[in-house]
């Protein structure tokens, strides 16, 4: 192994954060990021070395990248745990909103593996850790946008892992299910609360997304920050990592449950939890 500098994006707060003060715990050397390094005092503090970080600029990804790398040498994990939920309805969801979910959850990730690929295929070890979720393979309504660049991330890393192993670069991807880290409110807020034919689905949603992560039966079946750390060291640290962690009870249960019913089954499981749009 040629190197142990980490960066890990999007490290302000709940997993990305959990990962960076794990990490640097285990006697990796840290860089955390996220958009202002004004945010990630504790993590200093903590010792891990911060870095701003915009995934969806350009300049602000080139920058970190060429910073690490004159200061400690090229970044050997990646972890990309960058990103947000935009929900609503699809036939309201204004396309801009659309493209600032994929420039940060999916073009700004893969660019970021552009950057330190050079470095790891020079050194002949690398690994790239994709922090993406159940809701890669399945899909709650209200939640399009958010799923559709999850389901990107499945593909890109089944892409990448094969293009990159023989360079000595592995590329794993982490499938969290429901995790208490401020998410569910995160996606509330970004929800409009506008009149029209998705007015009381989008409250719905925004209901039912909180009831599953702080309060309904699926709660108990969840986890915290600290469990995908967890699980994103063993993969950085296992000789041969597998392609996929499912992280969270909640995570295996609605996966498995997904790829057992058929789509009309499927919908008769959302429509439990979901009023349907234009419903009488």
């Amino acid at each position: 192994m040629s190197s142990k500098i980490v960066l890990v994006t999007g490290a302000a707060a709940g997993i990305g954060k959990a990962i960076a003060l794990r990490l640097q715990k285990a006697g990796w050397t840290v860089y955390a990021s996220a958009r202002r390094e004004s945010q990630l005092t504790e993590l200093a503090a903590a010792g891990c070395r911060t870095v701003a970080l915009d995934v969806a600029d350009e300049e602000s990804r080139v920058a970190a990248i060429r910073r690490i790398e004159a200061e400690a040498g090229p970044v050997g994990v990646l972890v990309n745990n960058a990103g947000y939920s935009q929900s609503g309805a699809m036939e309201e969801l204004p396309l801009d909103r659309l493209r600032a979910q994929f420039e940060t959850n999916v073009f700004g990730l893969v660019r970021l593996c552009q950057l330190v690929l050079p470095g790891m295929r020079a050194q002949k070890w690398g690994k790239i850790v994709n922090i993406g979720s159940m809701g890669g393979t399945l899909t709650f309504p209200g939640g399009g946008a958010y799923h559709a660049s999850k389901y990107a991330l499945e593909a890109i890393s089944d892409a990448m892992r094969f293009e990159v192993r023989n360079f000595g670069v592995d590329v794993v991807l982490v499938q969290p299910g429901l995790i208490k880290s401020g998410f569910a409110e995160a996606v509330v807020a970004k929800m409009d609360e506008v009149e029209g034919p998705y007015a009381s689905f989008n409250a719905a949603v925004s209901r039912a997304t909180v009831e599953a992560y702080e309060r309904g039966p699926l709660a108990r079946l969840g986890g915290v920050p600290e469990d995908v750390a967890a699980v994103v060291q063993r993969a950085i640290e296992a000789r041969k990592p597998r392609a996929r962690y499912t992280v969270t009870a909640s995570a295996t249960f609605l996966m498995t449950q997904r790829w057992l019913l058929p789509d009309s089954a499927w919908d008769q499981v959302l429509a439990a939890s979901f009023p349907a749009p234009g419903a009488a």
